[in-house]
């Protein structure tokens, strides 16, 4: 059974964000970079997966040389081994620039799982996992909370609107979404750290991967919002004016 779990790194979430001279994405020079929190719950499900089939469970990244940091992390975590699609670091891809990337390094190694966190902390797309299945031509489900391996299928547990949750059975291979708390993260152990060091890491430079197409999508401009403060009085009864502001805090301001 091979499973392949893709990892993303992201700005850690206490860095203090400024925008580049350019207007295109942030100003990296004092950031510090993690793993996408959702992927990190992506390789505890290939992990488990593992445990249960057997077999191995392969890091995929797409990501600029700096991304080896969180691709040790993996191999730490318990993956056997990792596959850097690098590129350039210049500038962001939109979806399916990354899902092509990663769908080429992904067809040599003909997998029974690929597993992607449902979206990432830093642009938060959410569509690169399901543009990755068509792409592969793979079944695919999103937003995962329950994964029960089957004879040559699996069955899922997704979460919908409102509480409600679906369950469904799709054929191997499939592409899987997972959503964020299915599982109790790990910590790399200090053997695990010992061991990434000796374990394969592949470098594939993107400019060696076939481009379908140029990005779908194009970021014109990365800004701050803009902050601003207004006030409104309520007027009328105490009753009615209650009750219009109980309906402002659940639709508008949506703190209840």
């Amino acid at each position: 059974m091979k499973i392949i779990v893709s990892v993303k790194q992201v700005p850690a979430r206490d860095s203090s964000l400024r925008v580049a001279a350019g207007e295109k994405w942030l100003d990296e020079s004092d950031l510090s970079f993690e793993m996408n929190e959702p992927d990190a719950y992506a390789l505890e499900e290939a992990l488990q997966l593992r445990e249960k089939l057997g077999g191995e469970v392969v890091a995929l990244c797409a990501g600029p040389a700096s991304a080896g940091q969180t691709i040790r992390e993996a191999l730490a975590k318990g993956a056997d081994r990792a596959i850097h699609v690098e590129t350039d670091g210049g500038g962001i891809t939109d979806a399916f620039a990354t899902a092509n990337l990663l769908a080429q390094a992904i067809q040599p190694e003909v997998p029974d799982f690929v597993l992607t966190g449902l979206q990432s902390d830093d642009l938060g797309y959410g569509q690169t996992g399901v543009v990755l299945a068509e792409l592969l031509g793979f079944a695919h489900a999103t937003i995962v909370m329950e994964v029960e391996p089957l004879d040559g299928k699996v069955r899922v547990k997704r979460e919908l609107e409102d509480g409600w949750f679906q369950h469904v059975t799709l054929p191997l291979p499939v592409v899987l979404t997972v959503q964020s708390g299915i599982k109790k993260l790990r910590y790399a152990t200090l053997m695990g750290i010992k061991r990434a060091k000796s374990k394969e890491l592949r470098v594939i430079p993107a400019t060696q991967l076939k481009s379908k197409d140029a990005a779908a999508a194009e970021v014109e401009r990365v800004y701050a919002p803009q902050r601003s403060k207004k006030s409104q009085i309520l007027t009328g009864d105490v009753r009615t004016a209650a009750k219009e502001l109980v309906e402002k805090l659940k639709f508008e301001a949506r703190v209840i």
